[in-house]
């Protein structure tokens, strides 16, 4: 996936999953839960699902930036 690709799907993929998990982030980082989420999440279900292709990696990026948000509101307090 290019970069600009990524970007964007991580945008998009950041933007619902910050709207999922009720978590008001900027831009900036709404882009970087997305894009991690896309990395992470995208490459589970490509692993699992990869006779889906582009809607597994849609679906992976959202799971993962939900995931990564949980786990911040999880255990970031604890630190």
């Amino acid at each position: 996936m290019s970069i600009l690709a990524l970007i964007i799907v991580g945008a998009a993929a950041g933007f619902i999953a910050t709207r999922m998990m009720d978590v008001q982030l900027g831009l900036p980082q709404t882009i970087a839960v997305g894009v991690l989420g896309a990395l992470v999440g995208g490459g589970i279900l490509r692993f699992l699902l990869s006779m889906l292709g582009i809607t597994a990696g849609f679906v992976g990026a959202v799971f993962g930036a939900v995931l990564l948000i949980w786990i911040y509101k999880t255990y970031a307090g604890r630190l």
